[in-house]
Order: structure tokens, then sequence, then C-alpha cells
């Protein structure tokens, strides 16, 4: 029986058997649903999409999953033998969206866990909202509302601030501010 979602413990399980065959140290930034599983946000996620922010260590995850017979399956996935994709974003642009900063400055992700070779963090809650919102699908709106719920306080201010200014350096910036004023009136709503 295939399994179509992947839960916390076994997303460890794969990095753990991905682990001694990294030829270096590799840092992981995962995005999207990947993001909110790893954080006990949400129960599991249907595909891994992760951020590698340095160009050499995106080189070495790549050559690591080939050797252990990964191969494409989309544009930016990864699966094997038709199993979980692993979207793998290079730099700092998740999906479609360019973040303003490097995940790997100081503030801009969250560390999770350490394996001897990998380190897993997520992408901080503001850059995570944005590059949801700008895909703005529904699952995206109810995996943000997921995270705010999820946070004790979270700052809407500041929030509105670097997606607008993230917004001004994509082709449609009015639909992308469109999409944050969806996700602002259904926390008005509710």
């Amino acid at each position: 029986m295939k399994i179509y979602r992947l839960e916390k413990q076994g997303l460890w399980d794969i990095l753990e058997a991905w682990d001694p065959f990294m030829p270096r140290k590799v840092r992981l930034v995962a995005c999207g649903g990947t993001a909110l599983t790893l954080q006990d946000l949400k129960d599991s996620t249907k595909d891994v999409d992760f951020l590698i922010p340095d160009q050499d260590e995106y080189k070495a995850v790549l050559r690591t999953i080939q050797k252990l017979h990964y191969r494409p399956a989309s544009g930016n996935g990864w699966a094997k033998d038709g199993g979980f994709i692993f979207d793998l974003f290079r730099g700092k642009a998740v999906f479609q969206t360019e973040l303003l900063n490097s995940p790997l400055d100081a503030g801009m992700h969250i560390p999770i866990r350490e394996f001897k070779k990998i380190s897993v963090s997520a992408l901080n809650d503001f850059d995570l909202v944005i590059s949801k919102m700008f895909r703005g699908t529904e699952v995206d709106v109810e995996d943000c509302a997921r995270l705010i719920r999820g946070r004790k306080t979270f700052d809407w201010e500041k929030l509105k601030e670097r997606y607008k200014e993230t917004a001004q350096y994509d082709l449609n910036p009015d639909k992308m501010v469109k999409n944050l004023e969806y996700l602002l009136a259904e926390f008005e709503e509710g």
C-alpha cells in the first residue's frame, strides 16, 4: 500500500539515511508544508520542500541523492521508486518567490535538528507565509492560518511590511498584495 503523506518521523528517517552519504555539511531549510510538519503545526506533508541557499551545498545534495537512486520527478523535484517528491530549491527562491534575504542569515530560519552532516531548519514565519501566499492556493491559505494560529503572538505589521516589500520584486505586485488581503480577511472574519 502506497503512503501518500509523509509524517515528521518518516522524514527524519529518510534524512538520517542520506546523512552518511553526504560528502560535506549541508544546510536544508524546510519551507511549505514541510516546515509546518517539522514544527508540529501540521501532521504530515504530501511532498517535501527544502531550500538549499548555498550553491556548493545544493550540488552536494543533488550528487548524493542521485547516488541514492533519486531521479528527476518534476521541475525541482526528485523521487525514488515513485515515492515522495523532494522539491529542492536553490539560493533564496522558493517556488517562484524570491526572498529578500538568504534564509541562512541570522533570524531568517528556525533551527530544528542536526544530524552529523545535515542541518535542518525551517524558514522564518514571515517568509514562509509570503512564499505560500504568493502561490495562494486554498491549501496555502489554510497552512498560513495554521502557522499563525500556532504562534502565541504574531506580528501582523511586520508581515504586512515585509510582504509588500517582497511583492515589489514580483512581476505582478498587485496580485500578490491581493493574496495578502485575502489572508487578512480570513482572520478578520474568523
